[in-house]
């Protein structure tokens, strides 16, 4: 299935794409796309509706985030060993965490916002893992059972802020809309193998990334396994697994995203997003 969610921001109501790419309202079914409605039974129960039987959504409706309440947004760093190459890293020994606010999620066309102060905006197509049951110390031949789906995410990161501002990560990749999430969760039945999904990004037409989740350093059950040694995971938790080569900050010269430019990137079988580069006013 590919589940939505469709609305004005903070009025965004669930959505299910139906076999000729529709949306379906899937409100009188679910109160929305949240944590409470994709552990293993309720998306059961969601799969066995028909969807034509559901009421057909008119017109090109803004997208919400795939997922509505993320308590934790985890971000893998250095998780693709062509990635970590091209910006002279050491692939790391075991996964690099660092948590991006919940406050960055938005909707999968929304624009991206350069924060005030910024020099650096970079993007980051990224491969997001979605809980769907809790997981607390799982082996990693259990962590498949805990997630919900998949999603695209750009994990936008301002590198100034990221990397000589001092402290943690956190702070550059944090900023308002700094996390595009869809345009659907598309379970997890759906995706035969999330290590050999390709994936890319162009900035202004212009490829900047073309990878495949097959060179991940470390892969989606591992992942979830050995966080869950650190911290429980709870349903709605999204995973952001790390980016593949061709970021801003790894070309030759650096080039980082201007008020203008236009976005668009996506994943194989999980869709694609589209976003305008504005300043923060």
């Amino acid at each position: 299935m590919k589940l939505l969610r469709y609305g004005a921001p903070g009025a965004e109501r669930p959505g299910m794409i139906d076999a000729q790419g529709r949306i379906r309202d899937l409100s009188g079914h679910v109160d929305d796309i949240s944590g409470a409605n994709i552990d293993p039974a309720r998306l059961r129960d969601i799969a066995e509706i028909d969807p034509s039987t559901l009421p057909l959504v008119e017109g090109d409706p803004r997208l919400g985030p795939c997922v509505a309440g993320t308590g934790k947004f985890i971000c893998i760093g250095l998780n693709y060993s062509d990635h970590a190459a091209e910006t002279g890293a050491e692939v790391p020994k075991e996964p690099i965490i660092f948590m991006k606010a919940s406050s960055a999620i938005c909707g999968p066309n929304d624009p991206i916002i350069i924060p005030r102060g910024s020099q650096k905006t970079d993007w980051e197509v990224e491969l997001a893992v979605i809980i769907g049951k809790r997981a607390k110390y799982v082996t990693e031949a259990e962590a498949m059972d805990h997630v919900a789906g998949y999603a695209v995410t750009n994990d936008v990161s301002e590198r100034a802020f990221q990397i000589e501002r001092s402290g943690q990560w956190t702070k550059g990749k944090s900023c308002d809309n700094f996390g595009q999430i869809g345009p659907w969760l598309v379970t997890r039945d759906e995706i035969a193998d999330p290590q050999n999904l390709s994936m890319w990004l162009t900035v202004n037409g212009e490829t900047m990334q073309n990878g495949s989740s097959a060179t991940m350093v470390f892969g989606v059950a591992h992942l979830v396994s050995y966080l869950s040694q650190f911290m429980s995971l709870h349903p709605g938790d999204v995973i952001s697994t790390g980016t593949p080569p061709g970021v801003g900050l790894g070309l030759k010269p650096p080039r980082f995203l201007k008020p203008g430019d236009v976005v668009e990137l996506g994943i194989e079988g999980l869709g694609q997003q589209r976003q305008d580069v504005v300043a923060d006013g």
